[in-house]
């Protein structure tokens, strides 16, 4: 039997979105998924990498705010919703 690109299919991960985001203190952002969770994300890591170098400047960084599923700043700067997820650590309460 031969397949084609079209009859195999991959199993797609499903991610849940971004439903609310606040800054914290040291560049880091209190995420709410739209699943219940709640996970704190360090953004410090990537301020030195070419237009992250902008979120610096606090006044820039406090402004982020859900743009879809994601989070986005003003500036048009935004994070993909995967990453967000997988590289955030779960919030205990």
């Amino acid at each position: 039997m031969s397949h084609t690109i079209s009859s195999v299919k991959a199993p797609v991960k499903s991610y849940p979105g971004v439903k609310h985001v606040d800054t914290a203190s040291d560049y880091r952002l209190i995420l709410e998924f739209d699943n219940g969770e709640k996970k704190i994300f360090d953004v410090s890591p990537l301020l030195t990498i070419g237009r992250f170098q902008a979120l610096t400047e606090i006044e820039v960084f406090e402004k982020v705010h859900v743009s879809f599923d994601t989070v986005e700043w003003d500036n048009g700067l935004d994070l993909d919703t995967e990453y967000l997820y997988e590289q955030s650590i779960p919030i205990q309460e």
